[in-house]
């Protein structure tokens, strides 16, 4: 038998096959670090492999399984910028990271799909500086915290810092999760119910995006509270408020709440807090003065 009865095709992999299976090498070795619990999931007993399984990435990504082992094994498939992005969360990407799989995939990596607003410029950076002492934050339909101002960060330490599961900032999560000694909500629950309401009614715009089905899973997943009001379908308009505010230095603030739109971004919105009364405007000059003042009384190992 000779070499020509059989064949074989020693040419070297094309660059777009090279790609793919570059990126299924980086996907698997980054799906292994993510130990489940560090995504609200149980540790199990029966795990064969370090990190999480596939159908577990899949499902915090929002994608089909079958179709993500075959993005892992190399197979020819196509995958949009936010289907990219959505995967990108769960497997906790930085920018770097986030940057290298779009290349792979071979796709422009622009700005996160729905985490932020691009054309967010320095007039607006400008307009939440100048409105301290008033708290005021940029934010989108799925309450994603994407500019924040000083008096912002001082009155809600905990919403500031990254919480989802995907490491963003995130005032529902935050609503819903943080134990109540130490949750800034005064008034929960007419609030509570009241932003799942204003939250599902954005969800209809988004139904079906791996984003959004990823974020919604997750906090029903968390928190028992937020799932029951989820399930109610309940629906409620954006509307301005009067907010009561807890802080363990100063005790209640009261604000009202007045949510502006944010021209060319259609999907985020400016929220600004005014204090009601003249003892709240000076309660808020006061935390700008002492910005190390604890703002609960409890600290929960952190």
């Amino acid at each position: 038998m000779t070499m020509l009865d059989h064949p074989t095709d020693t040419r070297p992999p094309r660059p777009r096959e090279q790609r793919r299976g570059e990126l299924a090498k980086f996907l698997r070795a980054r799906r292994a670090r993510i130990r489940p619990e560090e995504v609200g999931l149980p540790p199990g007993v029966r795990r064969r492999t370090p990190g999480l399984r596939r159908e577990e990435l899949a499902q915090l990504a929002g994608v089909g399984v079958t179709w993500y082992t075959w993005l892992e094994q190399g197979r020819p498939i196509n995958a949009s910028g936010q289907v990219l992005d959505a995967i990108a969360r769960a497997l906790r990407l930085d920018g770097a990271e986030r940057e290298h799989m779009f290349r792979l995939a071979g796709l422009e990596p622009g700005p996160p799909v729905d985490t932020q607003c691009p054309q967010l410029g320095p007039v607006v950076e400008a307009v939440l500086e100048q409105l301290d002492p008033m708290p005021a934050v940029v934010a989108n339909s799925r309450y994603d915290l994407l500019r924040t101002n000083r008096s912002y960060d001082l009155l809600f330490p905990g919403a500031v810092r990254p919480a989802t599961p995907d490491g963003r900032r995130n005032s529902m999560w935050c609503a819903f999760t943080v134990p109540a000694c130490c949750n800034p909500f005064v008034n929960r629950d007419s609030e509570l119910p009241r932003m799942v309401g204003v939250l599902r009614g954005a969800y209809g715009r988004h139904v079906g995006e791996p984003a959004w089905e990823a974020y919604i899973g997750a906090l029903a997943g968390a928190s028992a509270e937020f799932r029951a009001l989820w399930e109610r379908q309940d629906v409620a308009p954006p509307q301005d408020a009067h907010k009561v505010f807890r802080h363990a230095a100063v005790g209640e603030l009261h604000f009202l709440a007045a949510r502006l739109g944010v021209p060319a971004t259609p999907d985020c919105h400016l929220l600004v807090y005014t204090p009601r009364t003249p003892q709240d405007r000076e309660r808020m000059e006061w935390l700008h003065a002492h910005p190390d003042a604890a703002a609960t009384d409890h600290r929960h190992g952190r």
